[in-house]
């Protein structure tokens, strides 16, 4: 099955002056995107910017495909502004997907890094300890969503205008190491920033977590063909479009 299609806009949803919901119909079959994954989009009616975007998926349906994103730059002020029946390209769905958790887990999500972890909590609802963080209270979207997915929610806001103050992953760290012997075999799902990945690594390596980051990286195809969102890992360079988005903790070079 071809990923490469077009798709019909069917829902437009301004959250705030700085985060939108697209919504697409894929028009013909498609393949099921897994929690992680990602897509490449772009409108039809105008090639500058000339490069597609990714996205992650954020929710999925038998017909429809939604996606969260941080209205910022070019392309995302033009997709935000699409109208109900317009028409898009679209390549998808692309890259690794996060591994099946073992009963309860960690999501730790840092910023607009909440729409790749969104699917993974309402696929297995009630499992979730989710870690929200984000510089201010107007940053943090759909939290009664996430709050009625996850087991439980702990927001973190930089300003400490909401929740607890501070770095989302020195609150995530706090809670879950009380003594090593909880993290051995635990699964943690992170999603965010890279300095926020990294820090996280800090606090976690080393001591038997299961560690699954989402790495956000400027990609131009999306597919490997370019290398232009290449990582660095422990023994090889990593294509993030590729090899991921999602990588073991443990397989990057922090």
């Amino acid at each position: 099955m071809s990923r490469f299609f077009k798709a019909e806009i069917t829902g437009v949803k301004l959250l705030n002056a700085d985060f939108c919901i697209l919504d697409i119909k894929p028009q013909g079959s498609h393949d099921t995107p897994l929690p992680g994954q990602f897509y490449m989009l772009q409108s039809i009616s105008c090639y500058d910017p000339l490069l597609k975007r990714p996205f992650s998926i954020f929710r999925s349906t038998d017909d429809t495909l939604s996606f969260l994103f941080r209205i910022r730059g070019k392309a995302t002020q033009i997709l935000s502004r699409l109208n109900t029946g317009d028409v898009i390209d679209v390549i998808g769905p692309l890259g690794s997907s996060y591994p099946e958790p073992e009963g309860d887990f960690v999501a730790v999500a840092g910023g607009v890094g909440v729409a790749s972890l969104y699917n993974l909590i309402e696929k297995y609802k009630g499992r979730a300890h989710f870690f929200y963080g984000a510089k201010t209270k107007e940053e943090l979207v759909l939290v009664d969503n996430i709050r009625s997915l996850s087991k439980e929610l702990t927001l973190v806001t930089q300003d400490c205008s909401c929740g607890v103050g501070g770095l989302v992953t020195d609150a995530c760290a706090d809670a879950i190491c009380v003594t090593d012997s909880m993290l051995k075999g635990l699964h943690v799902y992170a999603c965010g920033p890279n300095p926020m990945l990294k820090a996280l690594n800090t606090r976690l390596a080393g001591k038997g977590v299961n560690c699954y980051v989402s790495l956000e990286e400027n990609m131009a195809c999306g597919v490997g063909a370019c290398l232009g969102c290449v990582v660095k890992g422990i023994n090889e360079y990593k294509r993030v479009c590729k090899e991921g988005p999602v990588f073991s903790m443990d397989e990057i070079q922090w």
